[in-house]
């Protein structure tokens, strides 16, 4: 029997809060959270987690509640504790990755139990996996289980999104989309680098996981059979110029989640028919823009190529990557911002072509300040916003599961959200 949702100790609680991603996302909320919110942090080590907790009593401008604010025990890959820790919680906000080894019995877990669920993957076969294990439970329980709550891959989702519905406004809908990942200044945490080389791991071992990663529509509702290959969904590859923004692109290291996020967007909310979408880094015209693509081209390509061979990989992970726990300073992290530019194609009322552009921006380094800001926003609108969200369960997206809602929260909260 469901514990129901309303008689629940916690509204969010918060599963990683001891990782260096967990902490920025425990301080969020220790700073931003109402005051009335009911939350706890949780993790494995009670000893890390007092720490924790002792540091964000520290923080200016935090509730004074928070010094007292409650720990709870668990750990992701043990089944009692998690079945312990989920009845207790309306939402779980969880940082622990690789999530394809940690996660898999959490998400199921809420799924079953009626809790909602986000968190901050990049890893397309867990989120596949998830789709095929939980989505039909959590409807059945009235889950929401959102993945990708962090820069992987709320600028695309909802940037997406924000075109839709600008074009749905004149009645219309979407034919086309392209992302451009502009202006960027951040690094990187063990915790990313860790996943990143466990995915290439997984799939220079198990071809199936390879197909995954190579197909365009991974997250659709249904993996289409057979695979089709539109050249323009193809995930890019080297060097080009795009003209409908007038910038030299190169391949984007994150694009091969957040298209996939996307897609599964519109094949649950149907931006057009058909629609399609892309996404690309760029850099400004001329010889400077045209040398920095060829730079990233060919580091991605490299960092691919060296993660997949099990030497190379081990060298990385000693001697170049950052370890687990690490990752940049609060002075970095201020430092930091992002810009996504959007441009789409449509058609709107009686026929008439659309041409729309939109561009969503952060202040902080994307993976660390903004992510934390991301995944908070998004477990407080899970919590708080219910009445605004409508009637829709099972694994969605950001863009499925909150829309316009969280936009409107993102917007409060600093981040640009500009469509026209």
């Amino acid at each position: 029997m469901l514990n129901p949702a309303p008689s629940r100790p916690y509204d969010i609680v918060l599963f990683g809060a001891t990782g260096f991603t967990g902490k920025l996302v425990a301080e969020y909320l220790a700073v931003n959270a109402p005051g009335d919110m009911r939350w706890a942090i949780a993790g494995r080590s009670q000893k890390k987690l007092e720490a924790v907790r002792t540091e964000l009593a520290t923080l200016r401008g935090v509730n004074p509640r928070t010094s007292a604010l409650p720990i709870l025990l668990a750990d992701g890959r043990d089944q009692a504790s998690l079945d312990e820790l989920v009845p207790q919680a309306r939402v779980i906000a969880t940082t622990v990755g690789p999530f394809g080894h940690y996660g898999r019995k959490l998400a199921a877990t809420c799924a079953g139990l009626g809790t909602h669920y986000c968190d901050i993957t990049g890893e397309v076969p867990f989120v596949r996996d998830s789709i095929d294990q939980n989505h039909a439970k959590a409807i059945a329980t009235r889950a929401r289980i959102v993945h990708c709550c962090g820069f992987d891959s709320i600028p695309s989702d909802l940037g997406v999104h924000l075109l839709w519905d600008h074009a749905k406004r004149s009645g219309g809908s979407l034919s086309w989309a392209k992302g451009f990942a502009g202006e960027m200044s951040g690094t990187a945490s063990g915790g990313t680098a860790a996943t990143m080389l466990a995915l290439v791991s997984d799939a220079a071992a198990d071809p199936s996981v390879r197909r995954l990663l190579g197909n365009p529509h991974a997250l659709d509702p249904k993996l289409p059979r057979p695979l089709t290959r539109d050249p323009f969904e193809a995930d890019p590859r080297g060097v080009a110029f795009d003209r409908d923004i007038a910038r030299w692109t190169a391949p984007f290291v994150m694009s091969g989640i957040n298209t996939r996020i996307v897609r599964r967007s519109n094949a649950l909310l149907h931006y057009g028919e058909p629609f399609r979408y892309r996404e690309v880094m760029s850099f400004p015209k001329g010889p400077r823009g045209l040398a920095a693509a060829a730079v990233v081209s060919a580091g991605v390509a490299g960092f691919v190529l060296g993660a997949t061979i099990a030497p190379t990989r081990a060298l990385l992970a000693r001697f170049v990557l950052p370890k687990a726990g690490e990752g940049p300073s609060r002075e970095a992290r201020e430092r930091g911002h992002f810009t996504f530019r959007f441009v789409a194609e449509g058609t709107g009322e009686g026929g008439k072509s659309l041409r729309m552009t939109a561009t969503v921006k952060g202040t902080r380094d994307p993976g660390y300040g903004e992510t934390a800001k991301m995944l908070g926003e998004s477990a407080l609108c899970l919590a708080q916003d219910a009445s605004k969200l409508g009637d829709k369960f099972g694994v969605l997206t950001p863009a499925t599961a909150m829309g316009r809602t969280l936009v409107d929260r993102l917007r409060a909260a600093g981040m640009t959200f500009d469509v026209a």
